[in-house]
């Protein structure tokens, strides 16, 4: 491997040995870098990040600020402690309001719907019958006796084709995430942690002084704790981690000022999910539930029968009878489990994992960030 050209100052500034180092600058290592700074102010912190920017989910999501809608919920509930769950998602994203401000994430507390069309009423009807029990469920959680409603006479409002039932979430909302992602970076740069793009950890390596993450353009850096944050990639380093790959494909319209969509919106079980941008173009993601196999990948990449599934949706139901132009594609991947919790847990002597985080990574992102600095402070 080759030695890079590196100077003094910059392995002293840099790459000089650091208490933690983070791999991965996406949403979870970027906050537990920050929390870690808040907890041992005195120590060194590095970030690495492979590429020139998150590569994974952070900087791709949708920009829902969620927690599920019904029929993820009454699925999600055969998998574990169903309200132990919604209330981390729940404290994530008040952690990550305040952490960075509703101003700097553009916040939108705009709702949520989930859209049923007319030939699954027989799955409407099994969501709209469980509204009383999940308000009961998450009452003590959200602080409010209702969180979800019915709200089917407003699909005429949204002019949704073939649309036969509407439920609401009053608590979900919307935010930017390119602007949560660079006002995050911003204040880790503040807190005197470096955050290294372009930096592949090749290998993570025992030695006498704690660790020495090798990277892929020949440098490296010593550390006495290591935290692993890249999510869908961890089992790259670190094979063991019960984590699998999910691709989820997104595409964004041409602006079309003439559509009012006020709202997050869901579908097929949450697989997919549009809103409308401030500058009125509309994005729509999802489609991995098409083929699973195909979508368990951490390469990216876009595929003919989830983008025709998109468009077919947007065609069909979002702004029937019309085709606008498509301006943006892109895929980004999220790390799924067994179970419905984040992994946060050391793997290895000196070497904490916090990934996984099952599709919800802007609402889990800020609070597993919390927990790994609290436990690498702890040492």
């Amino acid at each position: 491997m080759a030695t890079p050209n590196l100077s003094y100052w910059e392995h002293q500034s840099f790459f000089g040995p650091a208490d933690v180092a983070i791999v991965g600058a996406g949403l979870v290592g970027l906050t537990a870098a920050l929390y870690l700074k808040q907890l041992r102010p005195d120590w060194r912190v590095v970030v690495l990040e492979r590429g020139p920017l998150p590569s994974g989910a952070s900087t791709k999501n949708a920009g829902f600020a969620c927690f599920g809608s019904i029929s993820e919920l009454i699925e999600q509930e055969k998998h574990g402690d169903l309200q132990a769950m919604v209330a981390a998602r729940w404290a994530g994203l008040a952690r990550l309001r305040e952490l960075v401000s509703d101003a700097a994430l553009d916040y939108q507390p705009v709702g949520g719907y989930e859209l049923f069309r007319h030939a699954e009423a027989g799955l409407a009807a099994e969501c709209s019958n469980k509204i009383d029990y999940f308000n009961e469920l998450l009452a003590p959680v959200v602080g409010q006796a209702r969180t979800f409603r019915e709200a089917s006479a407003e699909a005429g409002h949204f002019g949704f084709g073939g649309v036969g039932t509407l439920l609401k979430n009053e608590h979900e909302g919307s935010l930017d995430a390119g602007r949560m992602m660079r006002a995050l970076l911003a204040r880790t740069w503040a807190a005197d942690v470096p955050v290294l793009t372009n930096c592949a950890v090749a290998a993570i390596e025992t030695a006498a002084s704690g660790h020495r993450l090798q990277l892929a353009n020949g440098a490296a850096v010593g550390a006495g704790q290591v935290l692993l944050a890249t999510n869908a990639f961890a089992t790259e380093l670190l094979p063991e981690l019960a984590v699998a790959p999910g691709r989820g494909q997104v595409l964004v319209t041409e602006p079309l000022p003439e559509v009012s969509l006020r709202g997050t919106f869901h579908y097929d079980h949450g697989y997919a999910y549009f809103r409308q941008l401030p500058d009125h173009r509309i994005l729509l993601g999802g489609g991995r539930n098409l083929d699973f196999k195909a979508e368990a990948t951490t390469a990216p990449g876009l595929t003919a029968p989830v983008q025709q599934y998109l468009e077919d949706l947007l065609h069909e139901v979002i702004v029937p009878g019309r085709q606008p132009r498509i301006d943006y594609r892109w895929s980004g991947v999220m790390g799924f489990g067994p179970a419905l919790a984040p992994i946060i847990d050391w793997v290895r002597p000196g070497v904490l994992a916090a990934v996984r985080c099952n599709g919800m990574g802007v609402a889990l992102g800020a609070g597993t960030g919390w927990q790994a600095a609290a436990k690498l402070a702890a040492g």
